[in-house]
């Protein structure tokens, strides 16, 4: 059982940056893939980001790429995504996920574990 808790979500203008921090409970954190998705309010949840167990690989949502950037530090069990140039439209409740399998693709299975969401607003 894997247990994560995210943080770091708030209230941002346009244009600005945040870090979401997700930590995980567990041993052998290198053992899974981590990722994110996020839901905004009447739509549907959405890949947004993940990386290997080693953090060698990471994938992006097409839309995403060059302003978000996720990582790892495995020897903390924390997973990391780096959100610059914020826009309105990326306001929406972001979750932490886990899949067993370093190389398990979260963006096709979705995760097998999950946070219970930081809320990210961008206002205009």
């Amino acid at each position: 059982q894997v247990q994560l808790v995210e943080s770091g979500g708030g209230l941002v203008q346009a244009g600005g940056s945040l870090r979401l921090s997700c930590a995980a409970s567990g041993r052998i954190f290198s053992s899974y893939a981590m990722g994110w998705f996020r839901q905004a309010p009447g739509k549907e949840r959405e890949f947004v980001a993940s990386i290997t167990g080693s953090a060698v690989v990471t994938y992006y949502a097409d839309s995403l790429k060059g302003r978000f950037t996720i990582s790892r530090d495995n020897a903390k069990n924390t997973v990391y995504l780096q959100m610059n140039n914020l826009k309105p439209e990326d306001t929406a409740v972001y979750y932490c996920a886990a899949r067993r399998g370093a190389y398990s693709d979260l963006g096709r299975w979705g995760g097998e574990y999950w946070g219970q969401g930081t809320q990210v607003t961008v206002s205009s």
